[in-house]
């Protein structure tokens, strides 16, 4: 009876035992089978990314800090693109539960910030740092690509980075050999991509970053000499630095309209008719500030859309959204343009005009505002303070034609318009100014 009892036991654990060790197995068997394993091939209609062996040509934006990466499924995108692993986790669970994939961003210390690649003992502190955060991410089933710094050629002089950056793709292709890593650089020229050859040829490919000089991409690309795979990591609308300026400095932001035909433009001329080009990461889902609140997002800071979105929404999807944004004709400011140097009088008042449409006829809410010049200097999307808003010269602040008081104080200003149409779209434009004593 004893041994008629013990044997039932061990076979109750053997069958326990066999049972654990087969989940076990499915278990890594499933781990493994989940995760996107990407490559690059070449195909008759040029590079192409393939994940898992299907080809997938990146839709994506980059996703700021408020970005709505839902919104960013509904309106027809495929990834997103961050540019560090900060909340890596949240956004790969909620990308895998939207059927989306990431491009997930690891920060690299910066020259202009202060980070010396002459220091061998400061680069292996930040190899290991960024070590323990692939391990951490390297495995998740939404994870595509490794992207290794941002810009990191922007006011770069010691050709190490480089080196350093090199150190840090081979150390995440010891530790993960199923995703792609590639550098998203300041444009891209013939010198950046030799020194990339010689300094770091352990990366897959390279990723550009160009606003209105991807309108002339493909010569950009020729005179570069780089024949490879090229992913379009941060393009949009046409940088403060790229644009006129006013007599004291200001430079000449497009409005909404214009910024929505150029990234149509962009897109359909410069980005999907390259055959080098897999795809591109818009700039940018969400809203910053940058020399204006207005100037690279493609969101108000409430959450509303801009025309951009409506466009972006179009060339993924061959359609456009159900309902739409309003639409900038003009703006002017005493009948002048912000081409015009405007300078007013302090304490005087003035008027200003606004013409729009609604595609869908909705009614449109008007809001006026008037904020101080931004006097920042830094580059490359580092962080700025907002400037003040200047309150109360507004009598009547909704309606398409306003009257306001100038500041009392003298200085350079801007002029905002922001038209609403109820739907959660707003369409905006300002005209900077000086105010004389």
């Amino acid at each position: 009876m004893k041994y008629i009892i013990f044997k039932n036991r061990y076979l109750i654990f053997i069958s326990l035992f066999v049972l654990l060790c087969s989940c076990n197995a499915q278990n890594k068997k499933k781990s493994k089978t989940d995760i996107t394993k990407s490559e690059i091939r070449l195909t008759d209609g040029g590079y192409r990314i393939f994940l898992n062996g299907e080809s997938f040509y990146i839709k994506g934006a980059g996703l700021a800090d408020n970005g709505n990466l839902e919104a960013l499924k509904n309106h027809g995108a495929n990834a997103c693109r961050t540019w560090s692993t900060d909340n890596g986790k949240e956004i790969l669970d909620q990308a895998q539960e939207l059927g989306m994939k990431v491009m997930m961003g690891v920060w690299v210390g910066l020259e202009r910030h202060g980070f010396d690649y002459n220091n061998e003992k400061a680069v292996k502190e930040q190899l290991e740092s960024i070590r323990k955060r692939v391990m951490e991410l390297k495995d998740h089933p939404a994870l595509m690509i490794w992207g290794i710094g941002n810009e990191m050629n922007h006011q770069s002089k010691n050709p190490k980075v480089w080196e350093a950056v090199n150190d840090i793709s081979k150390m995440i292709h010891e530790v993960d050999p199923h995703h792609l890593t590639t550098t998203p650089l300041a444009g891209i020229d013939k010198r950046n991509v030799d020194l990339i050859a010689n300094r770091a040829p352990d990366l897959d490919f390279l990723s550009i970053q160009l606003y209105a000089p991807i309108d002339v991409l493909p010569q950009i690309i020729a005179r570069s000499s780089y024949e490879g795979p090229l992913l379009i990591t941060e393009w949009g609308a046409t940088g403060y630095w790229e644009v006129g300026k006013t007599q004291w400095g200001a430079p000449l932001e497009n409005n909404s309209s214009v910024k929505a035909d150029l990234y149509r433009s962009r897109y359909q001329n410069s980005i999907i008719s390259q055959s080098q080009v897999m795809g591109s990461f818009v700039f940018l889902w969400g809203q910053k500030q940058e020399r204006t609140p207005t100037w690279f997002g493609m969101f108000m800071a409430d959450g509303n859309e801009t025309e951009s979105v409506d466009v972006m929404h179009y060339v993924w999807n061959g359609k456009w959204p159900e309902n739409r944004t309003p639409r900038l004709h003009d703006f002017t400011l005493e009948g002048q343009r912000a081409v015009n140097n405007i300078k007013l009088k302090a304490g005087k008042a003035y008027t200003a005009q606004v013409e729009v449409s609604d595609p869908d006829n909705d009614k449109l809410i008007f809001r006026w505002e008037i904020m101080k010049e931004s006097g920042s200097t830094k580059s490359g999307g580092d962080a700025e303070y907002i400037p003040d808003t200047v309150k109360g010269l507004f009598p009547d602040n909704t309606n398409e034609n306003t009257k306001f008081l100038a500041p009392s104080e003298s200085g350079a200003y801007r002029l905002f318009i922001y038209v609403e149409d109820g739907n959660n779209h707003t369409a905006h434009a300002n005209i900077p100014f000086w105010v004389e004593d």
